[in-house]
């Protein structure tokens, strides 16, 4: 599970407990300019391929999590509860989307739809 948290123009991404070592990283953070989407897609998230892993762990129907790249696109994966799930689309940044599992998904969207506003 991901914690999401705007401070300024920076938006941060706190990956929480085991998750930390599943996903080979504790944080990400992106400025609030390269965030360009952000929405919810079962379809992305359903079927057991999500790319060659580097590094990252993925156990098909149970976690996907750390880095994969899938057509192209690196992205950083961090799901266990699909249904809690955000697909964060990126751009001019190190990854082209981070697909992760928040607690409130609803607040986040709201969240980082603002992003872009001033804080």
């Amino acid at each position: 599970m991901v914690e999401v948290i705007k401070e300024g123009d920076i938006v941060t991404f706190n990956v929480k407990g085991l998750h930390k070592l599943w996903a080979f990283k504790s944080q990400l953070q992106i400025p609030a300019s390269h965030i360009r989407s952000v929405r919810q897609d079962p379809q992305i998230l359903k079927g057991w391929w999500k790319g060659i892993r580097a590094p990252g762990t993925h156990v098909p129907g149970l976690l996907a999590a750390g880095t994969f790249y899938q057509d192209e696109k690196r992205v950083f994966w961090d799901v266990h509860n699909a249904e809690n799930a955000l697909i964060i689309g990126l751009e001019h940044d190190e990854f082209d989307e981070l697909i992760v599992e928040v607690e409130d998904p609803a607040a986040v969207m709201q969240l980082l739809s603002s992003a872009n506003q001033p804080a």
